[in-house]
């Protein structure tokens, strides 16, 4: 009996840190959006992936680690699709709300659990997910006003995801703390050209760096920690249906912090989505990357 209820003791610790790590990344995305006037999304993004690489680069410290040639150039190449894949998120929610962006984008490795398998069943999560993605394409009066360009942008960043998860294990040869944060280092060097080519000296002012550093530690250090709690305690497909909540969750974060109010069209293309994602997992054979989001 004791043992039992150490059990249900370290799920329950497991599903709160895994919930908080979702929560950071919203509300840190939001506060995120609030530098937009004054940076833009290029330039948001470049100090959010500056600060998230310095950060995990002080805790990791990878030059300790001897890293072969093959391992370099898939972390390269993982860190180019981490880099392009946060930028063009940030571009997305210039124009769409954030629960409706992360729902796009979850198409991505949507896209990548299916094209693995070829059963029956999956064709039933791509209809949802295609439902999803068609009660949001701009059509008619219905769909709402939702600006096609961001849309086309959360849906690159959901092509850019996809390669994140193939990139990202082929770099899983290399100690995990090393590929992260080079990783993470190569991503920014990725987006800084485009974030001082928007902001230009603006990137270093004082109180902006600050709310970037602000943005990196709730959007990257704060949940990378809180996952690799998660990720000690839970089943990896447990994790990865409970990761299909934060579509849900940035929309709410939306609602409260950016009041971005959806229509209930737009409420019922994020459940079908997050059903898809639900059951594309829960029904997947053996283990599979969790495909945590990048952005």
């Amino acid at each position: 009996m004791p043992h039992t209820a150490s059990g249900k003791s370290s799920t329950l610790i497991a599903v709160l840190a895994l919930t908080g790590s979702m929560a950071s990344l919203c509300v840190g995305t939001s506060f995120a959006k609030h530098l937009f006037d004054a940076l833009g999304a290029q330039g948001t993004t470049a100090l959010r992936v500056s600060f998230s690489a310095l950060i995990l680069l002080c805790v990791w410290r990878p030059w300790r680690i001897p890293l072969t040639r093959a391992n370099a150039l898939a972390i390269a190449l993982y860190g180019a699709a981490l880099g392009a894949t946060n930028l063009l998120f940030y571009m997305s929610l210039r124009t769409v709300p954030l629960g409706l962006a992360i729902a796009i984008e979850f198409t991505g490795p949507l896209a990548v659990a299916v094209l693995s398998s070829r059963r029956a069943i999956d064709f039933l999560w791509i209809a949802c997910a295609v439902t999803g993605l068609l009660l949001l394409l701009p059509m008619g009066e219905a769909a709402g006003t939702l600006d096609p360009v961001g849309i086309g942008y959360a849906l690159a960043a959901g092509v850019g995801w996809a390669l994140y998860i193939v990139f990202g294990q082929r770099a899983g040869n290399a100690h995990g703390g090393q590929a992260t944060s080079l990783g993470l280092t190569m991503a920014a060097l990725v987006v800084l050209p485009f974030g001082v080519a928007h902001a230009g000296s603006a990137l270093l002012s004082p109180p902006l760096l600050l709310a970037g550093l602000a943005v990196g530690v709730l959007s990257s250090a704060i949940p990378y920690s809180l996952e690799m709690v998660a990720l000690k305690r839970l089943h990896r497909r447990t994790f990865g249906i409970l990761l299909s909540m934060e579509p849900a969750m940035g929309a709410l974060a939306g609602l409260v912090f950016l009041h971005e109010q959806l229509s209930p069209l737009q409420w019922l293309a994020i459940a079908s989505i997050i059903t898809a994602s639900v059951g594309c997992t829960a029904t997947s054979r053996g283990k599979r990357d969790a495909g945590r989001d990048p952005a």
